[in-house]
């Protein structure tokens, strides 16, 4: 068994999967070739949002989205600390500083009430996590950042294919940011993201800062990085496009079934009746925690832990705020076996190995 079972799904899709792969081996544009723009045509068009910008990663998806809005030195961003240090490191990287928003305790999302008590004249923007596949209270955020004229960009590294209110994750804010990361529901098979906007200057200046700030041949008015997708990269997730509304239902499938058997034992994830949730992890909250997760190892049940420590925990981005929701989170969080794949009967073996470990 395994956490996430990528095998599985390829063994789905290999004859397309590998039939894409040959056909850019075989006209040899690896950067920049013609899936890409086909791939962010297909994207955009999923998300709902008017432009997509393909990128290297999820994580030059988040930079780029911010240099293109010129985040710097002496700015504010306000985000959440219960997420992956990307969403923290990448503000810090332009010189500016998180501000860290405690989070809700039932979505893991950040608390969107606490939003405006942190906003001061140095706030540049606000990066609301769509956390574990649910997305973020996104119409009181968005109403938020209109009202104080600060531009809103939805980390959506792990909802890609998510709703809120009827509007897919990446398509439900002015700016957002995902990555293809391959664990992700879409994943490619290395490293890969993809910025999206409402507005077409932004997408331009942001498809100039991942090619090193170049507006034309030679001419570099601005300095940028080295963000592009390969195009080997495109061809893959354009394959698995083609199943990923399949595999989000057979996800919720598993979610449900886990729900059933496990809210007794533990608590289980709570998704918003606003909400759609693409499960990129299904995670529940136990007590004694590593005695559970010994437990588990011990029946060869896979496990991981997002995340142990808080972003303004982490030396590089320490910080004395308040935190105390993402403070107890982070000590009893567990994540269990989620993927399309996922067969019943391991699901069997999962839920009864888990009710023993937090039964004893």
């Amino acid at each position: 068994m395994q956490l996430i079972d990528l095998q599985a799904q390829y063994r789905r899709i290999k004859s397309d999967v590998d039939a894409g792969i040959q056909r850019v081996l075989e006209h040899g544009r690896y950067v920049m070739g013609p899936e890409v723009e086909t791939l962010e045509t297909r994207l955009a068009d999923y998300a709902g949002a008017p432009h997509c910008v393909a990128l290297a990663s999820g994580t030059d998806a988040l930079l780029v989205a911010m240099m293109a809005l010129d985040i710097g030195p002496g700015d504010e961003v306000l985000t959440t600390p219960f997420t992956f240090i990307a969403t923290g490191e990448m503000i810090g990287l332009l010189g500016a500083t998180p501000v860290f928003v405690d989070i809700d305790p039932d979505t893991y999302n950040i608390d969107a009430t606490k939003i405006e008590a942190a906003i001061t004249s140095r706030t540049k923007a606000i990066v609301p996590v769509s956390l574990f596949g649910q997305m973020a209270d996104m119409a009181r955020i968005n109403a938020i950042g209109e009202a104080h004229g600060i531009p809103v960009i939805e980390d959506a590294a792990q909802s890609f294919g998510a709703t809120f209110e009827g509007k897919r994750s990446c398509g439900a804010s002015s700016i957002a940011a995902t990555s293809f990361f391959p664990a992700k529901p879409l994943g490619c098979y290395g490293d890969g993201g993809a910025a999206f906007t409402t507005d077409a200057a932004l997408a331009e200046k942001m498809r100039q800062l991942r090619n090193h700030g170049q507006t034309a041949p030679y001419h570099h008015p601005m300095l940028g990085i080295n963000g592009r997708l390969d195009t080997i990269q495109a061809a893959v997730l354009l394959s698995k496009l083609d199943i990923f509304d399949d595999e989000i239902e057979r996800r919720e499938a598993v979610a449900a079934r886990y729900d059933e058997a496990l809210s007794p034992y533990v608590k289980t994830p709570h998704i918003d009746a606003r909400c759609t949730s693409v499960y990129a992890q299904y995670t529940v909250q136990v007590a004694d925690r590593d005695r559970v997760r010994e437990r588990l190892n011990e029946a060869g049940i896979p496990n991981a832990v997002y995340y142990p420590v808080p972003l303004n925990r982490q030396p590089a981005l320490y910080s004395e705020v308040p935190i105390p929701e993402s403070d107890a989170a982070a000590t009893r969080v567990l994540s269990i076996p989620m993927h399309p794949y996922l067969a019943e009967s391991d699901q069997d073996r999962v839920i009864e190995t888990l009710i023993g470990a937090v039964e004893k």
